[in-house]
């Protein structure tokens, strides 16, 4: 990529140097499957040293707070041997991104080829304001965590494509969306479906000392409110001011495509329209009323854990149908048939990605080196002896150095909940306030961490636009975000701390 040739400052020079240095290491699927080879040995020396930790958990099978044991489990005795040959298979067809981003990949490959996104993209451009496309990215990032894993598979390269449009870097683009769907994880105008799992966990770790204690799902909302605002203020600000100086002007193969819209563009535009009104139409009567179809017992939970993905491809691939019938861009199903096959050929690289990311976090999961990693950084902070506000950035800082072991937001807090929750309890701290304080760690690093699931789907993306993108530009590029969204959000909660603002409906800061 074409780097600015301005004088760097020393913030720059160090950005040069994780990319520079990041790059230089092996290609990302090599690199993984050496990481995987390094899990398999550390675990075989780790199992010989009787690695292991004793730790007050929430058992997730029982639901019930119990004292554990978890001892390294090595992947160089026959049984390791025998996981890593049986399970090589399941590891990769199981690996969450990759049936997420194939089966999105499906409608938007349809609305990009029939060139139902093109037109739609300048339309926006042509009625937009230039100035307001960063925080609009991000804006949209942080809204789409609602949506679970949706926006990893269709706001991140749609970020870029639409920076593009506007004649900017298209990875400038893919950071803003990639930073506000995962870094900004913790904020959102709406309760999400982390909310109620977190609050679960937090419950039973708080009736460790409070048997009636409850924490609610809407525990953090109002934290959360005008956290999305205050991260989409952050993340607009890095793009602009630092990102997308430094990655200077684009000179690759892609162009944004400026030109006024055809008549038989707005034809099809207009088809698209009416076609995702009767296709929203029709999901609101699944999925609104008491007795809907895609409820459960009354909930959507199934729905929101396994179907809001198939529901993203079709509201994609049927307005792209629609449009490209009117548009005269398809002619019959054939077409269709050829636009789906030519979406999912472009994945070669990524699927190779996948196959060594998934086997490299499966062995991490089963030698158990992530949870003793988590522990052992939960006992060092009830270790250090701070108290007050410093217990709080402390708590904070090393829950973002975990999640750069462990990704899983729920697994971890599952461990971390009842050690902190009780122990701030003591100290007059809520439940919900040490809730917000581990959300904000957990989200912040999510963005640098090549063990978070969908890191290696936005190194793939980001190769799209330039070939030569590797784990180190891609962490060079969000360290900033991670940064100053980190420091952002302490400020944040620092105010909201000094002036005993409430977190959420009925939810208060102490106890």
């Amino acid at each position: 990529m074409d780097k600015s040739t301005s004088k760097k400052g020393f913030f720059n020079k160090f950005l040069d140097f994780v990319e520079v240095g990041g790059n230089k290491l092996p290609h990302p699927v090599t690199l993984f499957f050496i990481f995987a080879l390094a899990i398999i040995i550390i675990s075989g020396i780790a199992d010989k040293l009787g690695l292991s930790v004793t730790y007050t958990g929430l058992n997730r099978a029982t639901n019930s707070i119990e004292e554990m044991t978890v001892n390294t489990r090595s992947l160089l005795n026959g049984e390791g041997i025998r996981y890593i040959f049986n399970t090589m298979v399941g590891n990769f067809t199981g690996f969450a991104p990759l049936g997420t981003v194939l089966v999105a990949l499906i409608g938007v490959g349809v609305c990009e080829g029939t060139g139902l996104m093109s037109a739609f993209l300048r339309k926006i451009v042509l009625a937009t304001p230039k100035s307001a496309i960063s925080a609009m990215v991000v804006f949209a990032g942080v809204m789409s965590n609602v949506a679970s894993d949706a926006g990893y598979v269709v706001l991140t390269p749609l970020g870029a494509v639409i920076f593009l449009s506007f004649g900017r870097h298209p990875l400038a683009g893919l950071a803003a969306a990639f930073a506000g769907v995962s870094g900004g994880f913790s904020a959102n105008l709406l309760v999400g479906t982390i909310d109620p799992l977190l609050a679960g966990i937090s419950t039973e770790a708080a009736r460790l000392l409070n048997p009636t204690y409850e924490v609610t799902a809407t525990a953090n909302w109002y934290f959360m409110a005008v956290s999305t605002f205050i991260i989409t203020a952050l993340g607009a600000f890095v793009v602009d001011k630092i990102v997308e100086p430094r990655l200077g002007k684009y000179t690759g193969e892609y162009k944004g495509d400026m030109n006024e819209l055809t008549d038989l563009e707005k034809k099809g535009l207009l088809s698209a329209g009416i076609s995702i009104i009767i296709f929203v139409g029709v999901m609101l009567y699944l999925t609104v009323p008491a007795n809907a179809i895609l409820r459960v017992n009354g909930n959507l939970n199934a729905w929101t854990s396994n179907g809001l993905v198939p529901t993203m491809m079709l509201a994609f691939l049927i307005p792209g149908i629609a449009y490209g019938i009117s548009a005269k861009t398809i002619k019959n199903d054939k077409d269709v048939a050829s636009l789906i096959g030519k979406s999912l050929g472009t994945m070669g690289g990524y699927l190779a990605l996948a196959f060594a990311a998934s086997q490299f976090i499966a062995y991490f999961s089963y030698t158990h080196l992530g949870t003793i990693l988590a522990v052992k950084g939960a006992d060092f902070l009830k270790n250090i002896g701070f108290t007050g506000f410093p217990l709080i950035i402390a708590f904070v800082i090393i829950t973002g150095f975990i999640n750069l072991f462990m990704g899983s937001a729920s697994a971890k807090w599952a461990i971390m909940a009842p050690i902190f929750v009780p122990m701030l309890m003591q100290l007059n701290y809520s439940p919900e306030f040490t809730q917000i304080a581990y959300r904000i760690g957990d989200s912040t690093t999510n963005i640098i961490s090549p063990l978070m699931s969908y890191f290696a789907v936005t190194v793939a993306f980001a190769q799209k636009y330039d070939k030569n993108t590797g784990l180190g530009t891609l962490i060079s590029t969000m360290l900033p975000f991670s940064i100053v969204f980190m420091l952002g959000w302490i400020v944040l909660l620092f105010i909201w701390y000094m002036f005993g603002l409430p977190l959420g409906p009925e939810a208060y800061i102490h106890m």
